[in-house]
């Protein structure tokens, strides 16, 4: 008996399009996840491996869709091919399944490394661009809750013994944002 064709779809944000990949692959069924890939904690990929069987092929757009860190890469394919499940990666051109030969092996764990690599150049970017901002005097972060003249008042009330509850609702703040803000004056 033949095993189903299951697809595995990644983008990292709800506005990003799913459109580009697995585009002409016929599918039995798909799996498609809106979040990031930093960890395999994804309910759509939970189920996709849920529902696959022995003598299934997954099929992922690409490495990075499926995994960015070499270590999930390794265990989620390993943990497939062991259960008879091979996993095609279409923009590699890689197939994996328990008789892959050696050279496939390496592909794999080069592409899962450059994988990795990358992600970690990105945060590293990000990291750069946010203390340039700071540097720069560029507010990083959510807008203020209140103006320093709110702020202000809250703090003389509470200073004067009005309930914190009564107060955070009058202000239209959660009590515990009523509670960081006071943290962060001192």
């Amino acid at each position: 008996m033949k095993g189903q064709s299951v697809g595995y779809i990644r983008v990292s944000s709800i506005d990003q399009s799913t459109s580009r990949q697995l585009v002409d692959i016929e599918l039995d069924t798909t799996f498609e996840d809106h979040c990031s890939g930093k960890d395999t904690n994804r309910p759509q990929l939970k189920a996709c491996l849920r529902h696959l069987r022995s003598g299934d092929r997954l099929h992922v757009h690409s490495i990075d869709r499926l995994a960015r860190s070499l270590k999930d890469l390794q265990t989620l394919v390993e943990a497939l091919t062991e259960q008879g499940i091979s996993v095609q990666f279409h923009k590699e051109n890689l197939v994996f399944s328990g008789d892959s030969n050696p050279m496939h092996r390496l592909m794999f764990q080069m592409m899962g490394a450059f994988a990795e690599f990358e992600r970690s150049m990105i945060r590293e970017r990000q990291r750069e661009g946010i203390a340039a901002a700071r540097k720069r005097g560029k507010r990083i972060g959510a807008k203020p809750k209140l103006s320093p003249e709110r702020m202000g008042e809250l703090r003389s009330r509470v200073v004067a013994g009005e309930q914190k509850k009564k107060l955070a609702q009058e202000f239209g703040i959660s009590r515990q944002t009523l509670y960081n803000l006071l943290a962060n004056e001192c």
